[in-house]
């Protein structure tokens, strides 16, 4: 399972993040080595404790991540934890174990408090990042789970990574990001000069431009600018090198204009109604989802109270067989105590072992339940996605079959001209040299 660490304070946003709404489950799993009972006071009594240090990130916060189609028991959750901190020297510290489910995944957060409470100092973490990698190598072996590509060797990475800004332009923009940087590279690997690229960025609905601070970019319909460097993860020198110097395209607001003057309005129409129907198909489900969160909390709220209901009369049970008065202690006496105490431990462990098994049972069956609606959730996306990318070849194609070629070609020689006007001034101002000063 994928494991990520960081030391951190903050006891209160920590504990709101962890009992947070959005997820579909929240359980709160253990408590230990604290004195309060629920989790925001415990992390603020570790907080507490910090004052008498000069430690400032006096938590530890961890998550562990299971690989997604996989069925992980909380036993193996709490092995890897106990590994973990072993390996970190956390063992014994006070500790809170959260488990979040959401979208038909399940995984665990971990935080510790790195107060020594007996020393009053920090517990030294050195080098956590680098041993959290090894034992996520180990539990990938361990359990035969595919490991991903990154964590069998840093230097083969996706090379689709994307960063924050890129997934968030690409939200607003409607699309995959991953298979937009795909597109990108797409384009500048069949392509071995500037018009080719150009071209091919065509025949998708992007237009290639002069950013006014990135070099080279392109703008879509919308008006969106994607940096060519960024998004096709090539070097800005070897950008240069292959499409030349970008002072002799059209500039973004130059482009944005003239695709502007161009826009068929049937596209937008369509771009209209798929995103209409998308948004529908959407809310229906989110309805379910909705719907299948809540009678998941239901069956687990039966559950809950039935096995309490039938752990009460168990007790009930066990204890009637112990004697009281006069013949309570003849048992004892004759030994007889200690073998019914003995029978009913043993009674205890076998019923709390099968309530946790029937628990277990329950969690995986509604994971799969949910893992199944997520896959819908997630085939939706990606046919919205690709739907808006055949859009975008048709902005292309339409562009190219429903405008006049009259006022395009006036209105390309009116940019030009402009664009040739400035490159004159631009060059006496270079012949005439930097001024002197007196």
């Amino acid at each position: 399972m994928i494991l990520k660490g960081s030391q951190r304070s903050g006891a209160g946003q920590l504990a709101r993040h962890l009992l947070k709404s959005e997820n579909e489950h929240v359980e709160l799993h253990e408590l230990r080595g604290f004195m309060a009972e629920e989790l925001p006071d415990a992390l603020q009594e570790a907080y507490a404790i910090s004052q008498g240090t000069r430690c400032k990130q006096f938590l530890f916060s961890l998550s562990l991540n299971p690989p997604e189609n996989e069925k992980v028991p909380v036993e193996v959750f709490e092995k890897a934890i106990s590994e973990i901190e072993h390996k970190l020297g956390l063992e014994d510290q006070p500790r809170a174990i959260v488990f979040h489910e959401k979208e038909g995944r399940r995984h665990a957060h971990v935080v510790w408090s790195r107060i020594d409470g007996e020393e009053m100092k920090a517990i030294n973490l050195p080098h956590y990042k680098l041993k959290l990698r090894d034992i996520s190598r180990e539990l990938y072996l361990e359990h035969n789970w595919q490991m991903p590509r990154g964590l069998m060797n840093s230097e083969e990475r996706d090379p689709l990574n994307y960063t924050q800004a890129e997934w968030q332009q690409a939200r607003r923009d409607g699309n995959n990001p991953k298979a937009l940087k795909a597109m990108f590279k797409e384009c500048w690997s069949v392509s071995d000069s500037r018009k080719a690229f150009a071209q091919a960025l065509n025949a998708r609905g992007f237009h290639l431009a002069r950013g006014d601070r990135r070099g080279f970019v392109a703008v879509d319909f919308k008006g969106e600018i994607y940096a060519i460097a960024k998004w096709t993860g090539v070097r800005t020198k070897e950008v240069k090198a292959r499409l030349g110097d970008p002072k002799s395209l059209l500039s973004v607001s130059e482009t944005r204009a003239m695709i502007a003057s161009r826009m068929n309005d049937q596209i937008k129409i369509y771009i209209k109604e798929t995103e209409t129907a998308f948004q529908k198909h959407n809310a229906q489900l989110a309805f379910r989802k909705a719907d299948m969160v809540q009678r998941h909390r239901e069956e687990r709220t039966r559950m809950k109270e039935g096995q309490g209901k039938r752990w009460a009369q168990e007790t009930k049970e066990r204890s009637a067989r112990m004697s009281r008065g006069f013949r309570g202690i003849w048992d004892r006496l004759t030994g007889k105590y200690a073998g019914i105490r003995k029978q009913n431990e043993l009674e205890a462990y076998k019923s709390l072992k099968r309530d946790q098994a029937q628990q277990q049972d329950l969690i995986e069956a509604q994971l799969g339940e949910r893992s199944i609606l997520q896959k819908e959730i997630r085939h939706s996306q990606q046919a919205h996605s690709k739907a808006l990318m055949r859009l975008h070849k048709d902005v292309a194609h339409y562009m190219r079959m429903n405008v006049p070629t009259l006022e395009t070609d006036k209105d390309a020689e009116k940019i030009e001209r402009q664009r040739q006007e400035r490159e004159r001034r631009r060059k006496q101002t270079q012949k005439r040299g930097p001024g002197l000063n007196l």
